[in-house]
């Protein structure tokens, strides 16, 4: 949905309505807070199943999921909403190319909070995971290891 969104965007701006532009800027930014939270889930997931590999059953996993991977972007999606709508907008107003606006965030602040921001602590967050799975698999291979030399000797 991402894509099909962000590849329609430059069409449905050029009808220059606001509330159009207003409905495509929030789903692009939803759909691309969207895509960003379910990589995060993926390396939690990650985790769960290389490190924490016995005893974890989290009753109603993919409903957590789910709730978490498609209601995180809402929150953020929400509270913009609610404290402007007109953030979202019609980036340039062109008239040699009608083609050239696009409905995307307005406010610069705004911009780098809700996207930047986001996409920033998610980084961080598949950063520690993907350096607690290569500790846990380290750990595991010296292991196997030194218990092979043993069972040599």
């Amino acid at each position: 949905m991402l894509n099909m969104v962000f590849l329609i965007n430059s069409w449905l701006s050029s009808f220059n309505q606001p509330g159009l532009c207003i409905t495509v800027a929030v789903l692009l930014h939803y759909f691309l807070l969207a895509a960003f939270t379910w990589m995060c889930l993926e390396s939690v997931h990650f985790y769960l199943a290389l490190v924490k590999v016995f005893n974890v059953y989290v009753p109603k996993y993919i409903l957590k999921c789910c709730i978490a991977g498609w209601g995180m972007p809402a929150v953020v999606i929400t509270i913009v909403l609610i404290i402007n709508k007109d953030f979202y907008g019609n980036g340039s107003h062109s008239e040699s190319n009608p083609f050239s606006n696009f409905c995307w965030i307005q406010e610069n602040i705004v911009f780098y909070i809700s996207v930047v921001a986001y996409v920033f602590l998610i980084f961080l967050m598949n950063t520690a995971m993907f350096i607690t799975v290569l500790l846990q698999i380290h750990s595991v291979k010296s292991r196997t290891q030194k218990t092979s030399r043993f069972w040599k000797r």
